[in-house]
């Protein structure tokens, strides 16, 4: 592998299969190395030529080979390589194989043997273990902290939501968005203010219901894929806010709430029959035990923890890995 010189800048490629929230967290981990070390980050986002794409690592002879032409990862490669999602496995493990190439580090849990990879960051609720796993809670992002004044009023609190969707463990329908958009609009009196940001996963129907509370004039709604004019108020609001709201089924947003050191208050959502939320479960009682979140119960709490920084973190165990 690679040694990176201390003088000039480092290459490192991120390669994911280009989705949003694959490629964030891989950008994440990127960006905090690069807060610890000069480096050039360079997004590489792969296409798979069939029948590849549908077949598990081991079936890959030629990983590079894989990919579609526009889309072909050629050489000089980089010091150092971030992977992250299905797609990019196979050919983290062949470029691990290379001589001379660079430090691969694989984001969350390849499903494949550890021993593959030079490091793999998965997260903690997966319970992923090797002498080359580095687990931490949740998932790596992009938050930088803010440093935004609260916007606390005459003892009201600034209050700050996170709406996601419906995934593979949690669905939301109508009657549940009706319940969480009647929880909100109970606590918007005694809130100074309170702005809503929605993903991508949430219905359109939510959307709706949301947008609904912005005619309370203390009531902040962004819909993500409709307000795209503006400015996403996400990062502003985490550090401007008192305490914040995040629906279970997003890792992401509730870490991301979890490293501003706020009370993280997570809205339940109904469970889909016979399947699993047990990993779901088990990241969210991680977050609990060190005093970051709290089910919500109707009534916001005020409590204090010690921030999280898992992103930080990981980037510091790969420069030392990396440059060991």
């Amino acid at each position: 592998m690679t040694n990176p010189s201390r003088d000039k800048p480092s290459v490192c490629w991120v390669v994911t299969d280009g989705r949003a929230g694959i490629e964030s967290q891989a950008l994440g981990l990127a960006e905090a190395i690069a807060d610890l070390t000069p480096l050039e980050i360079a997004a590489k986002r792969i296409a798979v030529r069939a029948p590849w794409r549908f077949l598990p690592w081991r079936l890959w002879r030629d990983p590079l080979s894989a990919l579609s032409g526009d889309a072909r990862l050629e050489p000089p490669y980089p010091d150092l390589w971030i992977g992250c999602g299905r797609l990019s496995v196979p050919l983290s493990i062949a470029m691990k194989r290379k001589a001379a190439g660079p430090f691969v580090v694989q984001v969350q849990d390849p499903r494949a043997p550890s021993s593959l990879f030079d490091l793999v960051v998965p997260p903690d609720h997966d319970g992923l273990v090797g002498e080359n796993v580095f687990p931490i809670i949740g998932s790596p992002n992009r938050l930088k902290a803010g440093a935004a004044p609260s916007n606390t009023v005459a003892g009201k609190p600034s209050l700050a939501v996170l709406i996601g969707g419906p995934n593979r463990a949690f669905r939301l329908t109508k009657a549940d968005a009706e319940r969480l958009c009647s929880s909100l609009a109970g606590l918007a009196p005694s809130c100074a203010s309170m702005t809503v940001t929605t993903s991508r996963r949430t219905p359109q129907f939510m959307a709706a219901m949301l947008r609904s509370l912005s005619s309370t004039g203390n009531v902040h709604v962004w819909i993500a894929g409709e307000d795209e004019q503006s400015a996403n108020p996400y990062p502003a609001m985490l550090g401007a806010c008192d305490a914040i709201l995040v629906t279970e089924d997003s890792v992401n947003m509730a870490v991301e709430a979890a490293s501003t050191g706020k009370p993280v208050h997570v809205l339940p959502l109904a469970r889909k029959p016979f399947v699993s939320a047990a990993k779901f479960d088990a990241f969210h009682e991680g977050l609990e035990r060190r005093g970051a979140s709290r089910r919500f119960d109707g009534a916001l709490g005020d409590w204090t923890y010690e921030p999280l920084h898992e992103t930080r973190r990981a980037a510091a165990e790969i420069l030392k890995r990396w440059r060991g």
